[in-house]
């Protein structure tokens, strides 16, 4: 393997590591639908703030989710793919595993919060 494509097979690989773990797949998932809030995510994964917030974290160093904040809300949105490569995976996640019957609570957990306001889904997540 020459030098170049070494370094391209490193990014595709990286890429995969990012999503390997469970909770930063369901993340990614969820956040292919739209912008989340943080409060949104807790309360779709049932998980405490501070393990959500440093997948977000890790998510955000590599360049797979962004934030905006408005008012005091923080809300995280998925990255312009920067190649076919990442276009093409994120495609085929949002297609094969939205329909998955594993991810499907998620999904239905997700649609509540949406459904409510921020200030009732914050007080549910704290409660976790």
């Amino acid at each position: 393997m020459t030098n170049g494509n070494n370094e391209q097979i490193q990014t595709y690989t990286r890429f995969f590591k990012v999503l390997s773990d469970p909770t930063r797949l369901v993340i990614v998932l969820l956040l292919a639908k739209g912008a989340l809030c943080v409060c949104q995510i807790e309360a779709a994964l049932k998980v405490h703030q501070a393990k959500i917030s440093r997948h977000l974290a890790y998510l955000r160093r590599h360049g797979i989710v962004k934030v905006k904040s408005q008012w005091k809300w923080k809300y995280y949105l998925l990255f312009e793919p920067r190649n076919k490569f990442e276009q093409g995976l994120l495609k085929c996640l949002e297609e094969c595993l939205a329909n998955d019957a594993l991810f499907k609570p998620y999904f239905s957990q997700m649609k509540q919060c949406v459904s409510q306001p921020l200030e009732s889904v914050a007080k549910m997540a704290r409660k976790l």
